[in-house]
């Protein structure tokens, strides 16, 4: 019986991948003389028969690409739109790369024949990955290999991650419970145990992952923990605070001729800022011309049904702290700002809420609207002008800055996004202040490649509709 993450399982994706290649191939060798007499496809005078060797090349260069992308670890990939953006990339790149050989050898094939194979076997591997989901989320008693996790520390951090895991629902990943050596109070969670039972909780409870999310006045604990796991077959995680977020970007430079940290380097260096402005421009450019049509059809229909305004004009904060007015198609009443008050609310930890899956502000069109994230077309106007950039932080209101902590602040390092690490991991779902954190994780690991692939991760979490309010 296959697991889902167990190497059978990977060696039958592979075969699979490799079987429906070949299979889309050939369906599409079978269709295209029925394409003939279409307009714009040109007709072929006689039946299509490829190369037998391409029947081997095609699959075995779609997989070993999608290997590349480690599609095939099922582990990095939990979530259906993480797979699935992962396989559209890997994807693209595979096509380009066959395109490439039909150039260099058999260019006998038509473009018609190719388009129409790559749309077949991108469908057919999406097709049976969603089956294969669905399967295993049916058939609970195929038992997949568990992921147990115990938090040293119940500690804010340690509650933090322990209900973070439970919000995303990750499939086979469960909090087992917290080991502290400090007596909580009844709204804490149960403890199961101090720091010296770690180990025996470990070997009682199946433990797989062991998160330490200490304070930093204990920290020196760590190695206690770690030394008590050691030779424990479990993986072990150190969990950062709000401090190490804090420093965003760190380099080490020569000082008088002492080698130093530099804890305020910029974010992006020159070259990278460079490449980013490119990349919005060329591609937010690109994406704006088809958008203006549809963006003149919602014109319309807010304007004939909701009445004017139809855009929405509010300033944020920017790039250095700088004010900036976004546009974004009016999706609530004409007097949503007068009566927010009646919407925001504080979580138990003093967090400013505010939003809600249920606002009453939202009207009926703009519900819709903010499901698909039709009501962001616009911005890609401030994208254009330099004001947003397509990937970065959360665009964030004035008035929610000011009650920022020092280390939120961090985030205005570079410009704010059309989307971001933020969107695809809970969009509205997350709390404001964990934006914060998936904010600085996206500075501390910017990369062009992080771009892209936040841009395709967005895609399927918009049509999934996953956190949108």
């Amino acid at each position: 019986m296959l697991r889902r993450f167990s190497i059978n399982y990977a060696i039958f994706s592979m075969i699979m991948d490799a079987i429906w290649v070949a299979i889309g191939l050939k369906t599409a060798v079978l269709v295209r003389p029925f394409l003939d007499g279409i307009p714009v496809i040109k007709t072929i005078p006689e039946p299509v028969n490829l190369p037998a060797g391409l029947y081997i090349i095609f699959p075995l260069i779609w997989v070993a690409i999608l290997s590349a992308f480690a599609i095939y670890d099922g582990r990095k990939y939990l979530r259906a739109v993480d797979e699935y953006a992962m396989l559209t990339l890997g994807s693209l790149i595979a096509i380009g790369a066959m395109a490439g050989i039909l150039y260099l050898s058999y260019r006998l094939i038509s473009r018609a024949l190719f388009f129409m194979f790559v749309l077949i076997v991108y469908a057919l591997l999406l097709g049976w990955r969603g089956i294969a989901r669905l399967g295993f989320h049916m058939r609970r008693e195929w038992p997949d290999v568990a992921r147990r996790v115990l938090i040293v520390g119940a500690g804010p951090l340690g509650i933090r991650i322990g209900e973070q895991i439970q919000k995303a629902r990750i499939e086979n990943m469960l909090c087992v419970g917290y080991v502290d050596d400090e007596k909580l109070d009844k709204a804490s969670p149960d403890l199961l145990g101090k720091f010296k039972d770690t180990r025996k909780i470990i070997q009682e409870s199946g433990i797989t992952d062991v998160v330490i999310a200490l304070p930093y006045s204990i920290y020196r604990r760590m190695n206690e923990v770690v030394t008590l796991t050691s030779d424990l077959p479990v993986k072990v995680w150190v969990a950062l605070g709000f401090f190490d977020l804090a420093l965003y970007k760190t380099d080490i430079e020569n000082f008088a001729g002492v080698p130093m940290l530099d804890l305020r380097a910029p974010a992006l260096s020159e070259y990278q800022r460079l490449v980013k402005r490119a990349f919005d421009l060329f591609f937010g450019s690109l994406a704006l011309l088809p958008a203006l049509p549809i963006m003149a059809l919602i014109y319309l229909v807010i304007w004939i049904f909701e009445g004017r305004p139809v855009f929405f004009v509010q300033k944020r904060v920017g790039e250095n702290a700088r004010i900036f007015e976004i546009y974004k198609f009016r999706t609530m009443v004409k007097n949503a700002d007068q009566i927010k008050g009646a919407v925001e609310r504080t979580d138990a930890e003093g967090n400013l809420i505010h939003k809600s899956e249920d606002d009453p502000r939202i009207t009926g069109l703009g519900r819709f609207l903010r499901r698909f994230s039709l009501d962001e077309l616009p911005q890609l106007i401030n994208v254009v002008r330099g004001t947003m950039s397509l990937v970065g932080p959360r665009p964030e209101l004035p008035y929610l800055v000011e009650k920022y902590q020092a280390w939120q602040r961090k985030r205005f390092a570079v410009q704010p996004g059309l989307t971001g690490w933020w969107q695809i991991n809970g969009r509205s779902e997350r709390l404001m202040h964990l934006h914060t954190e998936d904010d600085l994780y996206y500075i501390n690991n910017y990369t062009l490649w992080l771009d892209i692939l936040i841009l395709v991760r967005t895609i399927w979490v918009v049509l999934l509709g996953k956190g949108s309010y």
